[in-house]
């Protein structure tokens, strides 16, 4: 069995860990003078713990936010680009705007992988609870956020289903703040073009509007996209409060490039700006209402979140034999309520969170499958699945904080949850083609329950410690349970020999123990963490689901921001994390599973460095460097990735006191690299990476503000 470097040996496991150890020790404990400022503490606020501002050295667990400082600067056009840049997080970037997420996690597939993670905006879910997308993040307008902030691992009582491995919360300007209004057009390889705006230009208006419209010709053959995103906001002062109402939208329309084959392709220039499926395309479009309405009163603080949401997508599944389409879509509505209690010393949050909706899911193929006598016949042209779902969830919650002593506090939280599915079949039941006749080789891959109602119900509890050492440096620990209930594509889009009854809700047990120092000029965050994981749903390389899984998650994370001198900084993320099975099966038709090998997809090593000079307001550049570790691509790690490390600039300067030019170089030695390897169907598969690429921005600033 092949072996990934750190195999050999827990010796060298432990010199890991003391290694980073060691260097984030002397960070914390460099002498004043080399620190270029005094001490004094950094109030850094983050709203994500309890749905309003707290000072982050305060938060009990990790939590990391990206500023709308760095989001202006990155000026990403894929999300990845931007939350690559968070410790313990991978996104592995697909076609076009297409991703897959990591969050103290291997990148998860199948049906169920994205209600591994919970997507906010504003803190309200984008998704209902059982209709994730696997591709949620190009849903949300993240390029004109105010900041996003990530929490790695299970939730706290506020958040519920899919907080497993991680939240991400987009946090969008609001009317009235501190934000820059802005227009910027932008120009870049492949015909690359963006517009952007922040409107109104006046600061003290009670609305505004964010406009992002983008183009991109594909640095691949026929994979380019066209992508609009539009978020709007109205802000109204009450007697003891206030209320905003958001609307957020967005569309995509997409080429989409589709896996190229052969071991090291992605290297190979006469293939890897190529598209095997020129068919393939991705169109996709969502809509959310919603209103933030807060109240200050007598005994309690009131904090209530109406909101409708709707989405519809339709996309080629060119990474499957026969390239079915599918069809998806939903509408819900829900009610997020919270009343905090209590003063300094201790404060009790209670609330309850309900949310229904409608959801539909259609896949079927054109033509006849091409490859084995075995795809041929087990999965046939004509309707794979045809269904309607509709769900109602309720969840209560309570969390509490309480200060032992003035530097020692204790919080408990317990979420209890309760979600219920109606399900109805639209066309045959059973394991046959849309016919009625039945397939060869032991039937139809394929296979649909007939109507039925599935309800799950879960308890959440999560403890935590946090110890002040002084103003700047607290300790924490965290003791939780996340979980989720099955996605509708789990239960109800069935392969041949499942059954409904096989699936429970998944969960993860966490335990997390970290330092987080914050002084002025240096800031150092480092997390070590054990999970494990049980009930999950793999993907094996055949293609098919594997059911009651189990695995085990532990690693080092570190986050460092450290001002070296006047207008130097320097940012350093890595995290070091073993994801690996716990549980042995030889699956009927697919891989076997060995407990203690390695979880495919999942790179040991993540990091990220960046480089920044800004002697004053006129100019700023940056140098990044980020690397992914090698990792194996399938669940028996017969076969690897090397993993990659590549190099990217920006600079930006002052050209008027209103205008502003922002270059871009990506990849700036032009390394030939994979965004997403694979090994499925008896071949590697690859997503090659972009090479080097350039791109200018003018932008106008009518604050004057770089």
């Amino acid at each position: 069995m092949a072996r990934l470097p750190g195999d050999r040996m827990r010796p060298r496991f432990r010199e890991i860990y003391s290694k980073l150890w060691l260097t984030t020790l002397l960070m914390f404990w460099l002498p004043a003078s080399a620190q270029i400022i005094d001490s004094e503490t950094i109030s850094e606020l983050v709203v994500t713990s309890l749905r309003r501002e707290q000072p982050r050295i305060m938060h009990a667990g990790n939590i990391d936010r990206l500023d709308a400082a760095t989001i202006s600067d990155v000026q990403h056009q894929h999300i990845h680009e931007l939350l690559n840049r968070v410790s313990g997080v991978w996104l592995s970037r697909g076609s076009g705007q297409e991703h897959l997420t990591a969050i103290r996690s291997p990148i998860l597939t199948g049906g169920g992988s994205c209600g591994a993670f919970l997507f906010l905006e504003d803190g309200i879910p984008i998704r209902p609870a059982g209709f994730c997308n696997v591709n949620s993040l190009f849903e949300i307008n993240t390029e004109q956020a105010r900041s996003i902030e990530v929490i790695r691992g299970p939730g706290n009582a506020l958040y519920g289903s899919n907080a497993l491995h991680g939240i991400v919360n987009v946090l969008m300007p609001m009317p009235r703040s501190a934000r820059t209004p802005m227009a910027a057009l932008e120009v870049g390889a492949h015909n690359y073009f963006r517009a952007r705006a922040d409107l109104p230009f006046d600061n003290e208006s009670p609305w505004l509007a964010s406009i992002v419209l983008a183009d991109d010709g594909g640095f691949r053959d026929d994979s380019g996209y066209r992508q609009g995103k539009l978020h709007v906001k109205r802000n109204w002062a009450l007697p003891d409060g206030e209320f905003t109402v958001g609307f957020s939208a967005t569309d995509l329309n997409q080429e989409t490039a589709g896996f190229i084959l052969g071991e090291n392709a992605y290297k190979d220039p006469a293939i890897n700006r190529s598209n095997p499926n020129p068919e393939a395309f991705r169109e996709a479009s969502s809509q959310r209402l919603y209103g933030i309405w807060t109240r200050t009163l007598k005994y309690f603080d009131l904090d209530l979140r109406p909101y409708v949401r709707h989405s519809d997508m339709r996309f080629l599944q060119h990474f499957l034999p026969g390239q079915p389409v599918e069809e998806n879509g939903h509408v819900s509505a829900g009610l997020i309520t919270m009343a905090t209690f209590g003063d300094s010393t201790r404060r009790t949050i209670l609330g309850v969170d309900i949310e229904w909706s409608d959801m539909f899911l259609r896949q079927y193929q054109d033509g006849p499958t091409e490859g084995s006598a075995f795809l041929v016949a087990t999965r046939p042209a004509g309707d794979h699945y045809d269904y309607d779902a509709t769900s109602f969830g309720v969840a209560p919650y309570v969390q509490t904080e309480y200060e032992l002593s003035e530097k020692l506090t204790f919080a408990a939280g317990l979420r209890a949850e309760y979600l219920r599915y109606d399900y109805k079949n639209r066309m045959l039941t059973g394991n046959s083609r849309d016919d009625g006749t039945v397939c060869g080789f032991g039937g139809c891959l394929y296979s649909r329950p007939a109507d039925r109602s599935d309800s799950f119900s879960y308890l959440a509890p999560k403890l935590s410690l946090t110890y002040q050492l002084d103003e700047s440096t607290n300790l924490f620990a965290t003791l939780s349970r996340g979980f989720r209930a099955p996605q509708t594509t789990e239960l109800y889009r069935l392969q041949s020999g499942q059954q409904v009854a096989d699936l429970d809700s998944e969960r993860v047990d966490a335990f997390e123990v970290g330092v987080r120092r914050n002084r002025q000029g240096l800031s150092v965050d480092i997390a070590l963490f054990a999970m494990q994981k049980r009930d999950s749903i793999f993907r094996d390389a055949d293609g098919f689901n594997v059911t009651g899984a189990r695995s085990e998650h532990h690693g080092i994370e570190v986050a460092s921001n450290w001002q070296l001198g006047p207008g130097w900084s320097l940012a350093v993320d890595a995290s070091y994390a073993r994801h690996r099975y716990d549980f042995d099966v030889v699956a009927l038709r697919g891989e076997t599973f060995v407990s203690g090998t390695d979880v495919d997809t999942a790179p040991r090593w993540l990091g990220s460095v960046e480089l920044e000079f800004e002697p004053g307001d006129a100019f700023n550049t940056g140098l990044q460097w980020t690397a992914i570790g090698e990792y194996y691509l399938d669940a028996e790690n017969r076969f690897r990735y090397p993993g990659h490390s590549i190099a990217n600039f920006r600079a930006g300067v002052r050209l008027s006191p209103k205008l502003n030019l922002i270059l871009r170089v990506n990849n700036i030695t032009d390394k030939d690299i994979a965004d997403r390897a694979d090994y499925a169907f008896g071949d590697y598969r690859y997503f090659p990476g972009r090479g080097r690429e350039v791109f200018a921005e003018i932008r106008y600033t009518p604050s004057e503000s770089l």
